[in-house]
């Protein structure tokens, strides 16, 4: 019967050298490394927008419980009386309705005309 017998500790093996090239941009920066930049993901801008849309609504609150007071507002023959931050958020809504409706038909105006044959 053999007995067998571990073989000597040689330490850390370094790794053969390859003769493929460096990994182009795709690969991941190494957190070691200072100055590379990371790219930018639709997440990581959705995340920024989602950030900056909480803040823009915490202020719009905010806003909305310092102007609590009655306004008279006359539009178009009407007459009524609201809180002054309810008619500014309504005037805002309207302004930003109306910039997406012309916006949108800009943006199916130059479709169409690019879909025309010549």
């Amino acid at each position: 019967m053999s007995v067998l017998h571990p073989a000597p500790d040689r330490g850390p093996v370094a790794p053969a050298p390859s003769s493929e090239p460096p990994a182009g941009p795709a690969s991941p920066a190494p957190a070691s490394q200072p100055g590379r930049r990371v790219r930018g993901s639709r997440t990581g801008r959705t995340w920024v927008a989602v950030c900056a849309a909480a803040l823009i609504t915490v202020a719009l609150i905010i806003f909305m419980l310092q102007n609590t007071h009655t306004v008279q507002v006359h539009f178009v023959g009407m007459t009524g009386t609201t809180s002054l931050a309810v008619m500014l958020l309504i005037a805002a809504v309207g302004g930003i309705l109306l910039t997406l409706i012309l916006g949108s038909a800009r943006i199916l105006q130059l479709r169409h005309a690019v879909r025309e044959p010549r």
